[in-house]
């Protein structure tokens, strides 16, 4: 315990920096949620799509040159996984998005109330195996882009935030109605611990985690490896 503590002080600038980027998306896009409920549709589906996609593409470019801009749990497994992230540095950052998440819906409830469950992710009608299928591709979409327009140096330099920005945005408008599309374990839990929504929650980390690693095989196999991103 002591050596974990001791991790994040050593990383403490970028477990900063992944605590606030979490808490902004989530704050953001949860709050959407809410917002949209309690002003009876004021938002709609299209814009709290929006909001989850512009928030992410606002954080990238705000944060990406300081944390590598993860804020999701299941971004982090890929990113050590695929051989571009230090395993030490793994729970630091997972530990900070969590907290963010938490905090972020602690806020929300403290300050809106407890009004479209918080903004949880659930499975439409209780069908988690559809949810589940569902989330695994969409992660896997998600961290498809990510490797190909964030990490691979032939990919065209600065429009990163704006290509995950906008994969994130699409599949919250055309998915977000059945799985929530959550894609991230951390958003998800801030809105499932606070408001004690549990149901399937499980889907939740399990399927982006699955998806994001599916797409670390996928993508290196068509990069020889990884090999290809330093050219």
């Amino acid at each position: 315990m002591k050596s974990f503590f001791q991790e994040i002080y050593q990383f403490r600038t970028e477990v900063l920096a992944e605590t606030i980027g979490t808490f902004i998306l989530v704050f953001a896009g949860t709050g959407a949620v809410m917002v949209n409920n309690i002003s009876q549709g004021a938002i709609t589906h299209i814009g709290i799509s929006f909001v989850f996609g512009a928030v992410v593409t606002a954080l990238i470019y705000s944060l990406g040159h300081i944390s590598g801009a993860h804020f999701n749990p299941a971004v982090t497994l890929a990113f050590w996984t695929s051989g571009f992230f230090p395993k030490k540095q793994v729970l630091p950052y997972i530990f900070a998005q969590l907290l963010g998440s938490i905090l972020a819906s602690s806020l929300l409830l403290i300050s809106l109330g407890n009004v479209a469950n918080l903004g949880a992710t659930l499975p439409l009608n209780g069908n988690w195996w559809q949810s589940f299928i569902l989330e695994i591709v969409l992660t896997f979409i998600l961290m498809f882009v990510i490797f190909g327009s964030g990490l691979d140096r032939r990919a065209h330099i600065g429009f990163a935030g704006l290509a995950i920005g906008l994969t994130v945005a699409l599949e919250a408008a055309f998915m977000g109605p059945i799985t929530g599309a959550s894609m991230n374990p951390a958003r998800s839990l801030g809105p499932a611990l606070v408001g004690g929504i549990w149901q399937h929650h499980w889907v939740y980390w399990v399927a982006p985690i699955l998806g994001s690693q599916f797409a670390v095989i996928v993508y290196g196999m068509i990069s020889h490896g990884f090999r290809d991103f330093n050219e």
